[in-house]
């Protein structure tokens, strides 16, 4: 893969400009209903995430569990003293592997064809870059959030490299793992489907519901239900 130019750290998009984030397309194919509920919410980080986002900084070097810590309380004040045993246990598990310095970090990209934009949490020297998870990874292979965010990334990446991007890596920090995805044409086709119906619901379109919505933990199951969604489960 191409190294990624530090002229692309920061970009601005132009005023009047509406780039789609990554991030918003993942929470559409997650359920587009849930996002138009949702949609004019603010969407805030987990404490676990911001936890795993700064122990990601320090992949590569000696993790001092006080001073990153510390760093959390900086980042976000109120963060619950309890997990500070998940900072522990994260980087318990970091520590049982080899970890590579970032040479980048919070690396922004933009696909103007597309009008999407996302960040790279991670990039390497050689140019290979990671996106950070909060979450423990899978026995095997990585979750369809995290294929399409991969998918979305490179799609920006080729476009301002001119070169081809195969895929990247996602690091699960509860695990200390890091799991590459190579892209395939089912993620590609994936992010166009989203990104269409995405740009539907901001042009004022109601979604269809999903047969395989994940409503079990959603607040918004009888809201759904009153209005004749289904899931694929009730239909087999």
């Amino acid at each position: 893969m191409a190294g990624i130019p530090r002229s692309c750290r920061g970009i601005i998009l132009a005023d009047g400009d509406r780039h789609v984030t990554i991030s918003e397309l993942v929470r559409v194919h997650a359920c587009p209903v849930r996002f138009y509920y949702e949609k004019n919410e603010p969407v805030t980080e987990s404490d676990r995430y911001a936890i795993c986002k700064q122990i990601s900084y320090h992949l590569g070097s000696p993790l001092v569990a006080d001073a990153i810590w510390d760093e959390v309380l900086t980042v976000r004040p109120k963060t619950d003293p309890a997990l500070k045993e998940f900072l522990d246990i994260c980087i318990a598990s970091c520590n049982k592997h080899e970890w590579h310095e970032a040479a980048q970090t919070d690396v922004t990209v933009v696909s103007k064809k597309h009008g999407i934009s996302g960040m790279i949490d991670r990039v390497a020297a050689d140019g290979t870059f990671s996106i950070v998870r909060a979450a423990g990874a899978m026995p095997f292979g990585t979750y369809a959030a995290d294929r399409l965010r991969i998918a979305g990334i490179a799609l920006c990446l080729e476009e301002m490299t001119g070169k081809e991007v195969e895929g990247g890596h996602v690091e699960y920090i509860p695990d200390g793992m890091s799991r590459y995805h190579a892209v395939q044409p089912r993620d590609r086709r994936q992010l166009l489907s989203t990104l269409h119906t995405l740009k539907g619901i901001n042009e004022g379109k109601a979604p269809a519901h999903p047969l395989n919505a994940p409503c079990n933990r959603c607040k918004y199951k009888v809201r759904c239900e009153e209005s004749g969604g289904h899931r694929l489960s009730e239909l087999l």
